[in-house]
């Protein structure tokens, strides 16, 4: 299925120069991916006190561009310069369904959205990475199929915050568009699983 995830090649061919910089710097994958969590955090945190503020929800989109080139840039730390390490896989997925969370629930909190479909698209979004990081559990690479992987959802939430933030995008529209995300991180989720099965079962040996 198509995604964003597949403009990654010429996103990072961007911020390669950038990269090179950070890394003559001294900055490491793992500090680049802490400080994309922690913000993230902080930003759910300022959104869910502050929901009757809707303008601040236009931090959203902005922080989601930033954050997607942030994801982009510890990739690249960790393959070109060898930075990559068993705690770097781990901070690597936990962090981005930790930062997920903490952007997507304070849409729980608005005026007109049921808090019930925010969860279930927050819940879909976790199970989805966790299928999709199972891959090399089950002899497969690591998969990252769409149609709502990481990238497509920091693109959908993006838009959701700016409507928000600006007036755009009734109330009465929020609850069918949270349904229609959680509909294509379902068939994300099965979309991983299948071809993780279909690419395990090539890599296997015949009996």
């Amino acid at each position: 299925m198509p995604s964003i995830y597949q403009l990654k090649p010429r996103f990072q061919a961007l911020l390669r120069p950038t990269v090179q910089r950070l890394h003559a710097r001294g900055v490491t994958a793992n500090q680049v991916t802490l400080a994309a969590a922690a913000i993230s955090v902080a930003l759910g945190a300022l959104l869910a006190a502050c929901a009757s503020q809707v303008w601040l929800f236009a931090l959203i989109p902005l922080w989601m561009l930033l954050r997607m080139a942030l994801n982009a840039i510890d990739g690249m730390l960790a393959r070109e310069f060898g930075q990559q390490s068993h705690l770097g896989a781990y901070l690597n997925e936990l962090c981005d369904v930790i930062a997920d969370s903490a952007l997507f629930l304070p849409f729980a909190l608005l005026p007109g959205v049921s808090p019930l479909w925010v969860v279930l698209v927050t819940l879909l979004a976790l199970l989805a990475e966790y299928a999709g990081a199972m891959g090399p559990l089950a002899g497969a690479s690591r998969r990252y199929d769409g149609p709502m992987g990481k990238s497509d959802r920091a693109f959908a939430f993006g838009v959701l915050g700016a409507g928000v933030a600006t007036g755009l995008l009734p109330p009465a529209w929020l609850d069918p568009l949270l349904l229609l995300i959680a509909a294509l991180l379902l068939l994300t989720l099965v979309n991983r699983v299948r071809q993780g099965v279909v690419e395990a079962a090539r890599q296997s040996p015949p009996a």
